[in-house]
């Protein structure tokens, strides 16, 4: 199993194809598998490094409270590691804030950025028009939490995929590897929850990150992603963005072959 030492935390990945460097990163929850639907397509074209983040699957799970901060570390230590930089970086959720972070502290790694709905929620507390869905996520998120925090993993995920992805979506989405992956990673989203700085970013900073952007969102997703989008994507200076029409949160799960077309051509056409 390739595995290396970031930060002084063991972290697993997976490196496949050649050509342009590309880097997947996965959102809470899940693994580097989330990414399987479409790896071997991009890797046709590609490098494509995929990783299990701090805390999730293969990699290390540190006793201590996490940061943000240090998955944001741990990305830009495997793109120097395994000397990617410039890198195209795709970003899916959590995995999509940790990407944007990256691109405010090291925009030099980068060749591109895109991103599919940053959790962002904390860009839209002073908004008033946008209090009752943000009022709505924080009430359905804290149910989750509630039960992990009771050790009820498995009833903490299943709330977590079927609020995000809709009713019915735990056993009609995910398959039962995809289930027990949620379960096993339960800790680490709580762990993630526990961060004051998991939710916020400074969008000013983003006027800093020069290279080419894409922000996508789902039309299927839940209401409260559209708006965060909308202000990451103003905030960069060279963003375009694109909405998956009939899609949610996880499109290179549920509509890889999309996903691929869309991601192919924005990258292809970078430089």
């Amino acid at each position: 199993m390739p595995t290396a030492v970031f930060n002084g935390v063991k972290l697993y990945f997976e490196d496949a194809g050649s050509g342009q460097p590309v880097v997947l990163v996965h959102g809470s929850w899940t693994d580097h598998y989330s990414w399987d639907q479409v790896t071997p397509s991009l890797a046709k074209r590609f490098r494509v490094v995929s990783y299990d983040r701090r805390g999730h699957s293969q990699s290390e799970r540190p006793s201590s409270q996490g940061s943000v901060h240090e998955d944001v570390a741990d990305l830009a230590a495997l793109i120097e590691d395994r000397g990617l930089a410039p890198a195209h970086i795709i970003g899916n959720s959590f995995g999509a804030s940790i990407a944007l972070r990256l691109g405010v502290a090291r925009p030099e790694l980068f060749q591109s950025l895109c991103v599919h709905e940053p959790p962002l929620f904390g860009l839209l507390a002073a908004d008033p028009a946008t209090a009752p869905m943000l009022a709505a996520t924080a009430e359905a998120i804290g149910s989750v939490l509630e039960s992990l925090g009771a050790g009820e993993m498995e009833n903490g995920a299943r709330q977590f995929v079927e609020v995000i992805l809709g009713p019915g979506a735990w056993e009609e989405i995910l398959n039962p590897v995809d289930r027990e992956t949620f379960i096993n990673n339960a800790p680490t989203f709580l762990d993630e929850a526990q961060d004051p700085q998991s939710l916020i970013l400074d969008l000013a900073t983003l006027a800093g990150f020069s290279r080419p952007a894409l922000v996508t969102v789902g039309s299927a997703s839940p209401p409260s992603f559209s708006p965060v989008v909308t202000r990451v994507a103003e905030a960069i200076p060279d963003a375009r963005t694109h909405t998956f029409e009939g899609v949610g949160h996880i499109p290179h799960h549920t509509h890889p072959d999309q996903f691929v077309d869309v991601v192919t051509s924005f990258v292809g056409g970078v430089g």
